[in-house]
Order: C-alpha cells, then structure tokens, then sequence
C-alpha cells in the first residue's frame, strides 16, 4: 500500500506541475504578446474609417491565446514622448481577443473616439507601443519611405520579417497567399500513407507496451500488500484467540450476572435505620409463662 501510495503521490506532483507551468503560461500572455503588426502612412484610396475619412492607420495584433486589454496603453510617434496618447480603459472596444486585431487611426482628432489617435502618421517616421507604467516598451517600429496605399507589415502575423504586402488587410490576416496545412504537407511527402501507417502501429504498440508494464508493477504491488494485509489478520484472529482462551466459564458466568443485575436493578442495599414497635397482646393465663413452668419435686 505505501509504495501505491508513493507511485500516487508522484503522479500527482508532476500532474500538479503540468498545471503550474500551464498557468504561469497563461499568465505570462499579457500586454507584452501585443504586436504592430501593419501599418498604413498614405491613405488615399484606401481603408475609410467610420466617419467615411481617409487616414493612416495602425493595427495591433494579440499574438497571445487569450483576451488581451490595450486599455491604459500608450501609442506614441515621439521617442521622447512615450505617453503622447492614452488609450481610455474601462471599453470593451480595447478587449483584443486571441489571434485577432485592433485598429487605430493616425488622424490627429481624438475627440473622434478611442480609436482615433493625436498625431498622424506624416509627422515623423517613428511609432511605438508602451505598457501602462509609459516606461515599459512594448513594440517599436521605424518606418522608411512609404508608398500610397501600400501597407507596411509583418509578412505573417507577429513574425519578425516586415516588408510591403501586396494587399492591405485591416483588421485580417497579413498573408493573403494559399496557406498549406500540416496535413496536406504530409499528404504531399506521404501520398499512399505508408509512413502514416507505421507512425500509428508504432504509437499503438508503444501504448500497449507502456500499459503492461504499468499493470505488471501494479500487479506485484498489490500482491504484496494483499499477502501483508492477510498476514495481519491472521496475527488479528491468534491474539483474538489467545485472549478468548484465557477467559474461563465462571468468569463469563459472574460477568453475565451482573450484567442481569445490573439490568434488572437489583441491588443488596438496606436501610440504616432499624425501627422497633411495642406489640400490644391481650393478657391470658394461657399465655403466661408463669403457668407454663413445671415445678418439679425435691
């Protein structure tokens, strides 16, 4: 039983650990996962923003598995102003849900809304995103010679090469070519599936392999503490009938008597106190003992 025990309480520490570094994953996806990820300077003939406007425009993407808020953030094209524009907290407009995107736009009016920033994409060839504290840098991007209506981007979203995208995507997926799926790679290297095949005979026999020998230690530890388990019962039943050897039959008839008396409540107790009454007999000379007295002679 102590070494199931043990074999238990190992599992569950890695299990436990599994979980721990799962969450602190979880938890490290934050404000740092975000990335600039397109961004357009000359807006001639191309996105319109909701007031039916032409402007550059930038676009966050949340590179992390979970809901990132850009609220409390800052966006700036000012190396020596990192706190140029605030973006409000508390909108569910800043919620940027995995793997997806959010757009800002460079028109210098940000009485337009959250989205709208204080300075335009013309005045300088800087842009950069801080954390909320307006010291931590998040992304930074410097721009070069920018063509109209040409957006300048990560050729796939959150990787690391920039360049110009033959479409603009606001709001959507920077690589607009036929993405290839694993499975069809595969398919292609693997056409009548024979590597397919023995990759699956190889998981199912190594599966079958790993549980015999899982239920082979199982098996010799469960004997063993079943042999122990019998063992101590046995000492259980000797000592039981040693013990009950040694107890004779008038012993067992005295304790069951007074059980009987004690039950039935029968006690042995007497009063203290002894009471003597004067009996009141009528006077007959029959009853005399001086007529029941022989006198005998001399």
């Amino acid at each position: 039983m102590a070494e199931i025990r043990k074999t238990i309480s190992i599992a569950g520490a890695i299990i436990a650990m599994a979980l721990v570094l799962t969450a602190g994953r979880s938890a490290a996806q934050s404000a740092l996962d975000l990335r600039i990820n397109e961004v357009l300077v000359y807006n001639d003939s191309n996105y319109v923003d909701s007031y039916g406007q032409r402007n550059g425009w930038i676009e966050i993407f949340n590179s992390a598995y979970n809901t990132v808020d850009i609220g409390g953030m800052y966006l700036t094209n000012d190396p020596a102003n990192p706190t140029k524009y605030w973006i409000p907290k508390g909108d569910p407009l800043t919620k940027i849900a995995p793997r997806n995107y959010i757009l800002f736009f460079a028109d210098a009016v940000a009485t337009r809304g959250i989205q709208h920033l204080n300075f335009t994409l013309q005045e300088t060839d800087y842009l950069a995103l801080y954390e909320g504290n307006g010291k931590t840098l998040i992304d930074a991007l410097k721009l070069g010679p920018q063509k109209p209506d040409v957006s300048y981007g990560r050729l796939t979203d959150g990787g690391v090469e920039w360049g110009f995208l033959e479409k603009t995507t606001p709001g959507a997926n920077n690589y607009t070519g036929v993405i290839i799926t694993a499975g069809e790679k595969f398919g292609a290297m693997d056409p009548y599936g024979i590597g397919m095949t023995l990759i699956a005979m190889t998981v199912v026999f190594l599966a079958l392999l790993l549980l015999y020998i899982v239920f082979k230690n199982t098996k010799k530890l469960y004997s063993i503490d079943v042999k122990k388990m019998f063992t101590r019962k046995e000492k259980v039943s000797e000592a039981q009938k040693a013990s009950d050897e040694e107890i004779t039959g008038e012993v067992n008839a005295a304790i069951a008597l007074a059980l009987h008396l004690y039950v039935s409540e029968l006690h042995d107790h007497e009063e203290a106190v002894l009471t003597i009454k004067k009996v009141a007999r009528t006077y007959s000379p029959w009853s005399s003992k001086i007529y029941g007295m022989r006198s005998l002679h001399r």
